[in-house]
């Protein structure tokens, strides 16, 4: 495969803060670069505009602009450390084409996973997530790495069998491919309202074997269950896709997504679980999905998701 990505609008240049040109003042818009194919290990940012999915399943739309709102978030904070950053630039779905684009953001992802890179996707909708597993299920990373453990931090399962895919139906969509190719993977999701699944959701989340956490139990004080519940799964994969879709949080943390939540998990938790996960050794690829910038308040879920990124990014120990 060619280590060429193809995108829809080519990344833009990055600019922010800037108090000086020496490595002490090293913010993210002075450390990324256009992707260009050949360079060495890094990471690679690929943006995904689309709320096609979100549009489908009927949720507010405006998470297409998440991508830049995301670059602009993460472009004045500080490096401790020279950091390897790549942006690729953006696939962007129109009008009704959301498969055409997950197929264009899977052969993106397995470029920049073939090319030794941890992928980094910029959502849109969380119909990200089937186009973010079509490129890590056939990746060389994969094929040394088999038992594939995908964890999401979401309010919902998005395990919908509804015969127009959605943002709500990405999860089953894996499973029933994960099963047509005869293939092991793993599907956990922490997070999850109670009061925003329907019992039909929690008896197809128990048939496919799907391990949770209800939202209030994981809160503060039951950081001893969340860690259990986390080194179970990481013991038990080779490799590891996170996904984040932002209205795990709570409405207060994150006001910016199509369905804020009443609840929602506190950023302490969440941030040590990202920070375990990309410590691990096993984090191929990590994606951001439901930000929408035109509902947020001051910014703050874009803040709050680019120092999520940031911490991944910055603590990533890479797959052997």
């Amino acid at each position: 495969m060619s280590n060429h990505i193809d995108v829809d609008i080519a990344p833009r240049p990055w600019s922010g803060r800037t108090d000086g040109l020496g490595p002490e003042h090293l913010r993210w818009h002075q450390a990324v670069t256009p992707y260009r194919p050949g360079e060495g290990p890094g990471t690679v940012l690929i943006g995904f505009a689309s709320d096609e999915g979100v549009r489908r399943n009927k949720g507010r739309q405006g998470a297409a602009a998440g991508p830049d709102a995301l670059r602009k978030a993460l472009s004045s904070m500080a490096l401790e450390n020279e950091t390897t950053l790549f942006d690729a630039g953006t696939v962007a779905v129109t009008g009704d084409r959301l498969e055409a684009g997950q197929e264009a953001l899977g052969t993106a992802v397995t470029t920049a996973l073939d090319a030794g890179r941890l992928a980094v996707v910029l959502g849109g909708g969380h119909e990200v997530a089937y186009g973010t597993y079509l490129g890590v299920a056939p990746s060389a990373l994969r094929g040394r790495h088999p038992r594939l453990g995908i964890l999401n931090l979401d309010a919902h399962f998005d395990l919908r069998s509804d015969p127009i895919p959605s943002s709500g139906t990405p999860f089953r969509q894996i499973a029933e491919a994960e099963q047509a190719a005869g293939t092991s993977h793993r599907y956990d999701v922490i997070g999850i309202s109670q009061p925003s699944n329907t019992n039909v959701l929690f008896d197809t989340a128990r048939s496919l074997g799907v391990r949770y956490l209800l939202d209030e139990h994981c809160g503060v004080a039951d950081r001893a269950r969340v860690d259990e519940f986390l080194t179970d799964f990481l013991d038990d994969v080779d490799l590891v896709y996170l996904t984040i879709d932002l209205d795990v949080l709570p409405a207060g943390v994150a006001p910016g997504v199509s369905a804020p939540a009443a609840y929602g998990v506190p950023l302490e938790i969440i941030q040590r679980v990202c920070d375990r996960v990309t410590a691990s050794g096993k984090l191929a690829v990590v994606d951001v999905a439901e930000l929408n910038p035109c509902l947020d308040v001051d910014n703050r879920t874009a803040r709050t998701a680019a120092r999520l990124i940031h911490r991944i990014v910055t603590g990533h120990v890479p797959v052997a």
